[in-house]
């Protein structure tokens, strides 16, 4: 099943003095997703925001906003986040202990539900859960902190699931999250990703071209 590609850059990396307008250079340049790194301090060393933050992008922003959870029992926000305007929501394998209860509660919403794996985590722990979600995100580093350098083994857990929700014919998008710049997106691509977030290399320097340039990237790996 052909997975549509698209750029969704994590504001993880944004200037906040300037956010809107680094946002609003995000959607000239053709991002279709705005990735929001929840971060809790516990589940992962560092904190980033929480709602009060996204309800205040979602009013200026039209982007749907793809929502990572790195806290502990996310559960417990799902209708605050959902009520703060995730389009998107996903929450961490590690960090659940009833994946079908909290993946049905997202799409009960009717927000789509994601699911998220650390580097640590074999691609078989959720084979039997890809059923029941919209995204699978690929962790290819550790979560927690940006700027970090990819880690080469996640690929073959991405071409696993790929490989897996082809096979099955599922409708489900396939993410990575952690890496991800301009002169390496096709590998991540030729894995079988057809969703990337990036955080840096989207937003450090002129915004809408350093997201043009990863759509060329994108488009030509078609």
């Amino acid at each position: 099943m052909e997975r549509k590609r698209r750029l969704a850059p994590s504001i993880l990396a944004a200037d906040f003095m300037h956010l809107q307008e680094q946002i609003d250079a995000a959607k000239a340049g053709g991002a279709e997703y705005l990735h929001f790194d929840v971060m809790d301090g516990v589940f992962v060393p560092a904190i980033s925001f929480g709602m009060p933050v996204m309800k205040s992008v979602k009013k200026g922003c039209t982007l749907p906003l793809d929502v990572h959870l790195m806290i502990t029992q996310p559960e417990r926000y799902v209708t605050d986040f959902v009520r703060a305007g995730a389009d998107i929501l996903t929450v961490h394998y590690e960090a659940v202990k009833s994946h079908s209860r909290v993946l049905e509660e997202i799409r009960t919403w009717g927000v789509k539900a994601g699911l998220a794996i650390s580097p640590e985590t074999p691609a078989e722990e959720v084979k039997d859960l890809l059923a029941e979600i919209d995204q699978i995100t690929v962790m290819t580093v550790r979560p927690g902190f940006g700027g970090q350098t990819y880690i080469p083994e996640c690929i073959d857990k991405v071409r696993q699931i790929a490989d897996w929700v082809d096979e099955k014919g599922y409708a489900v998008d396939i993410e990575v999250d952690g890496g991800v710049k301009h002169d390496n997106v096709d590998i991540f691509l030729n894995a079988g990703a057809n969703v990337i977030v990036t955080g840096s290399a989207a937003f450090k320097g002129d915004v809408e071209q350093n997201v043009r340039i990863f759509l060329e990237k994108m488009e030509e790996k078609g």
